[in-house]
């Protein structure tokens, strides 16, 4: 049933036909933040102030100013609906990517008149272009310096080697009427990209679709050293459907946009021009990002857009930095991350790996292992150690066994209850590496740390030690059949 998706609209008509999946409405919505709002009463979560929760995706068919068009929220807002739109089970969706990785297949290019992403073409040239006008872009808080995309595939190629490109989302922002700025953060690719044609002087040439196969939104969130440069995001997704990414030649400038997207962004990265993300406003603030505290406004660099195609009635799909949909764009990469790489080193050794809702899907990860023989003993922090090293971004690992539920916060708790002494199974290492965002890892917080962008990296061991696994045996019950109940 997914493998006919291929889409935005198509994983749409499939989440309709799933009870709980998906709710539309045809109340007015603003270019605000009403959006936003709503959403965090129906189904966002993540990390969220409560009261929030999840639930279905949201259309919301009525957007006053932008007649036809309609705005998505939510498509991968839960776990079990983006198994739907992959047609696999949720607790297995790290092994499908892994599958998926290690079965690429590469894009292909179709001719314009195929492309339905370009049903619609409005060119800056144009003295009547205004990005203001044309793209329903939404602020997520009233405290959000500009109305933001925060749903863009960013497609571009290195300058210095026109086979190499890469896909992965940025956050940008409306700064004019034919400006953006692009938020640039980690190990993105296509950050590289910008800095090697800014070296030279020469901008950067960059797509950004919108609305798109969820497959490929999912696919671009890998990282180094799983997908080093060279490595094109787009044939991981391909390996998730079994067939290639569409592409198509943009319009107004020399690269490549997905075919069917809702929407396309066609432009360049400027060298040398640079705008706060709230230079029209001066609110002092960004969007909220995954570990849902408020941002502030950042100088970044200045997207000049050429043109902007759509679909007929296109689909605005964005998403909330703090909820769950953002969780599982960068957990699900992460998790995959952890099979293949602790995989190599520790065959057969760790079983699952699970990034909660809890850490943004950035900081935290859950590693369930299977100690067989006396000599496994150890490998649960070797591989913990690992995990570290190869998603730099981690700042927890729990390590579990393998009867313990890694998906179930509550039995996840009861582990760290019942299998964890902090003065014998907790390991930390101090001033290492982490994410930016880190809350924690800045020195107004800790004056101790060398650089803002540092943490301390910490291993809870809750597993039961090889030699004592006998007295820690889990209770098991009569399975009763209770269908005549």
């Amino acid at each position: 049933m997914a493998n006919n998706v291929n889409d935005l609209r198509s994983a749409i008509e499939l989440l309709k036909e799933i009870p709980g999946q998906y709710m539309e409405t045809d109340k007015p919505v603003k270019v605000d933040a009403t959006v936003a709002g709503m959403y965090t009463k129906i189904g966002a979560r993540g990390t969220i102030k409560r009261p929030t929760k999840l639930g279905p995706m949201l259309v919301c068919n009525n957007v006053e100013g932008f007649p036809g068009a309609r705005i998505a929220i939510g498509v991968l807002a839960d776990r079990n609906r983006i198994g739907y739109l992959l047609d696999e089970d949720p607790e297995k969706l790290g092994h499908f990517y892994v599958k998926a990785y290690k079965n690429p297949i590469d894009p292909v290019v179709i001719p314009n008149d195929q492309a339905l992403c370009q049903e619609e073409v409005y060119l800056a040239s144009d003295p009547d272009f205004d990005l203001w006008k044309i793209l329903p872009a939404v602020k997520t808080t009233e405290k959000d310096g500009a109305q933001y995309v925060t749903m863009g595939l960013c497609y571009a190629h290195d300058p210095d080697d026109p086979t190499c490109g890469n896909a992965t989302i940025h956050r940008m922002s409306i700064q004019g009427k034919d400006e953006m700025v692009v938020g640039f953060g980690g190990q993105r690719h296509i950050g590289a990209f910008k800095d090697k044609a800014f070296k030279k002087g020469e901008p950067l040439k960059m797509s950004v679709s919108i609305g798109i196969d969820p497959a490929i939104y999912l696919a671009s969130c890998f990282e180094p050293p799983t997908t080093p440069i060279g490595f094109d995001e787009l044939t991981i997704a391909g390996g998730m459907r079994g067939k290639p990414v569409e592409l198509v030649k943009c319009r107004s400038i020399d690269e490549y946009a997905i075919a069917n997207a809702e929407y396309v962004l066609e432009g360049e990265l400027i060298p040398d021009k640079m705008l706060s993300e709230d230079s029209t406003t001066g609110t002092g603030h960004a969007i909220p990002e995954f570990h849902g505290y408020e941002s502030d406004a950042r100088k970044q660099p200045v997207f000049k857009i050429k043109a902007v195609t759509c679909r007929h009635n296109p689909i605005f799909q964005m998403c909330i930095g703090a909820s769950e949909e953002h969780v599982n764009m960068s957990g699900l990469p992460t998790e995959a991350t952890m099979m293949i790489q602790l995989g190599n080193a520790f065959p057969g050794f760790v079983k699952n790996a699970y990034c909660p809702p809890s850490g943004g899907g950035k900081l935290n990860v859950i590693l369930q292992v299977s100690k067989k023989r006396p000599m496994d003993e150890g490998k649960q922090r070797q591989a913990a150690i690992l995990a570290l090293g190869v998603a730099p971004e981690l700042k927890n690992v729990i390590l579990v066994d393998d009867d313990v539920d890694i998906f179930d916060p509550y039995d996840v708790e009861w582990a760290l209850t019942t299998r964890f002494k902090p003065e014998m199974d907790l390991d930390y290492i101090r001033q290492v590496k982490g994410h930016m965002g880190d809350p924690v890892g800045k020195q107004h917080y800790d004056p101790s740390l060398r650089a803002n962008g540092l943490s301390t990296k910490a291993i809870y061991d809750a597993t039961v030690p090889f030699a004592l696994k006998e007295k820690y045996v889990r209770a098991t019950y009569m399975d009763v059949d209770i269908s005549d109940l």
